[in-house]
């Protein structure tokens, strides 16, 4: 191995030192009452050898945030490659996005932070691409989905599936955010388990996108 090769590994593993830090950090602490200082502390760095290798604290959440959408993107590529009929895919992407929810709260909570305009001002423009183009690598899989459900008759013809992605999208985010912070709230008051919500959600998502071939072929699945 060369001498620029060594290098460029040492860099590259001294980088994902910094990310495994920084994720400790924002997992405890979240953006906003985070530091650079205790990220550099906990990285046992300098806090100047940071902001050789990203130019913000808004980067860097960014970066590790980008982690939590490889895993999400992995685990709807997985049902991708099923390759099983749309009917059993849209079940299949309900139950990995509710999976990605359980299992990965942290890397959930963190995706949010991109609605907010603050953030983006911060943010470097090689990151902000870098973050678009997985994401649409993510969308790209949830809506072509969708479009070979329109082209086999399963989704009805007149809906845009790039709509009907973010209305799906939309609706279980939004129940499952009020399950990470108010499910005992909802249980204790109104004796309302949210995760059935979210179950009765889709399923009621699922009836009204559907066509007729379709509906029965999400029974016959339900029924099975």
């Amino acid at each position: 191995m060369g001498i620029h090769e060594r290098k460029e590994r040492e860099k590259e593993q001294r980088r994902e030192e910094i990310l495994d830090a920084a994720q400790r950090v924002f997992f405890e602490k979240g953006l906003s009452t985070a530091t650079m200082d205790e990220i550099a502390e906990t990285a046992e760095l300098s806090k100047g050898t940071l902001y050789l290798y990203y130019k913000s604290k808004e980067d860097l959440y960014l970066a590790v945030m980008m982690r939590g959408m490889e895993i999400l993107l992995e685990m709807l590529a997985e049902v991708v490659r099923s390759n099983d009929s749309v009917p059993k895919m849209l079940i299949r992407l309900r139950d990995a996005y509710t999976a990605y929810f359980n299992n990965h709260r942290d890397y959930f909570r963190m995706m949010h932070f991109l609605q907010t305009p603050q953030f983006h001002t911060q943010v470097d423009d090689e990151m902000r691409r870098n973050c678009g183009t997985l994401n649409r690598r993510v969308w790209d899989l949830v809506n072509g989905i969708l479009q070979r459900g329109i082209d086999e008759g399963i989704l009805r013809n007149d809906l845009n599936p790039v709509e009907v992605g973010i209305i799906l999208w939309s609706s279980a985010t939004a129940l499952m955010l009020r399950i990470d912070s108010e499910r005992l709230i909802w249980k204790e008051t109104f004796h309302i388990d949210l995760a059935k919500t979210l179950k009765l959600s889709n399923t009621l998502l699922f009836d009204a996108i559907c066509t007729e071939e379709g509906r029965r072929a999400l029974a016959a699945i339900a029924n099975a």
